[in-house]
């Protein structure tokens, strides 16, 4: 008898790789969108399986949330019509070939790993433990990240404020 957990898993990763496929391969950007939303929540789902709560609801509210939003949201300010449209790609077969390669490559890697499962079984992590871990021992690297975003976001405004007037 198949475990119901290991059913969960192939629908988690089937969303993900038929997310990620409709990514890559449709040709409307929006439909794209939806589909990285779409394999963001299977990646969510796989989190949910590996007893990573916190992670899966970082993916949902992170990546599901506000990266595709962000992603919409660009697409509906930007005059598309502005930039010529290419039907196609001559380039494309030798992407195809490199795309082989790293998988061959990634899959090799897959097969000569040992893979071996922890003896302990499944360890808890409490928020508050989390909370203070980063805050106290990854302080600085949280504080530069921040001031790191800080200045993209000063940037960002910048350049729009910049080019706003040129209309």
């Amino acid at each position: 008898m198949i475990e119901p957990s290991l059913v969960l898993f192939y629908i988690a990763g089937t969303l993900t790789l038929g997310g990620a496929l409709g990514v890559v391969m449709t040709r409307n950007i929006v439909y794209a969108a939806f589909a990285l939303l779409a394999s963001m929540m299977g990646v969510a789902g796989i989190f949910l399986l590996l007893f990573a709560e916190f992670l899966a609801l970082v993916q949902v509210l992170i990546y599901g949330g506000a990266i595709v939003i962000v992603v919409l949201f660009a697409l509906m300010l930007t005059r598309i019509q502005d930039f010529e449209h290419l039907t196609d790609n001559r380039q494309w077969p030798i992407a195809a070939l490199i795309a082989l390669a790293i998988f061959g490559l990634l899959v090799a890697g897959i097969a000569r790993t040992d893979v071996r499962v922890a003896e302990g079984g499944r360890q808890v992590v409490e928020f508050k433990d989390l909370g203070e871990s980063l805050f106290v021992q990854w302080a600085v690297p949280f504080e530069v990240a921040s001031l790191v975003l800080l200045v993209a976001l000063i940037g960002a405004i910048v350049l729009v404020r910049s080019t706003g007037g040129r209309e």
